[in-house]
């Protein structure tokens, strides 16, 4: 299974053809960490066409599985934050959970935020907005 990154599944929302073409492609299962819901949802309150965009929100988040977080995500959370604040590298905690669940239950991680990600050791990332 692979997990798409919340900027993955805008574009996807948005139309982007080459996202689109590479998901119609793909043969791996596909779903989403329970923190891309979250930010997901804050993206659609927050926009212009809130409710056209609740709207889109809500039958992507129908047509794909979520992931919700267990002992073995939040064990891997707190294990990745401790490491990165060891480095001083600050990083949002939404990126962090999303990591711990891709590193936790997935093959690798479909992103364009690779610069985020790639501070994750043994993560496994490609970017399918590139």
């Amino acid at each position: 299974m692979i997990l798409f990154d919340t900027d993955i599944c805008i574009e996807i929302l948005r139309g982007n053809e080459v996202v689109i073409e590479k998901l119609l492609r793909c043969d791996e299962r596909v779903a989403i960490c329970f923190m891309t819901v979250g930010e997901l949802f804050y993206g659609a309150e927050r926009s212009k066409y809130k409710f056209k965009n609740l709207n889109l929100v809500d039958e992507f988040i129908l047509s794909i599985d979520i992931i919700n977080t267990d002992f073995g995500i939040l064990r891997k959370f707190g294990e990745l934050k401790s490491n990165l604040y060891e480095k001083n590298i600050m990083l949002s905690d939404a990126d962090i959970l999303i990591a711990s669940t891709a590193l936790t239950k997935c093959s690798k991680l479909i992103t364009g935020n690779v610069k985020h990600f790639n501070r994750f050791e043994n993560l496994v990332i490609e970017n399918w907005i590139r």
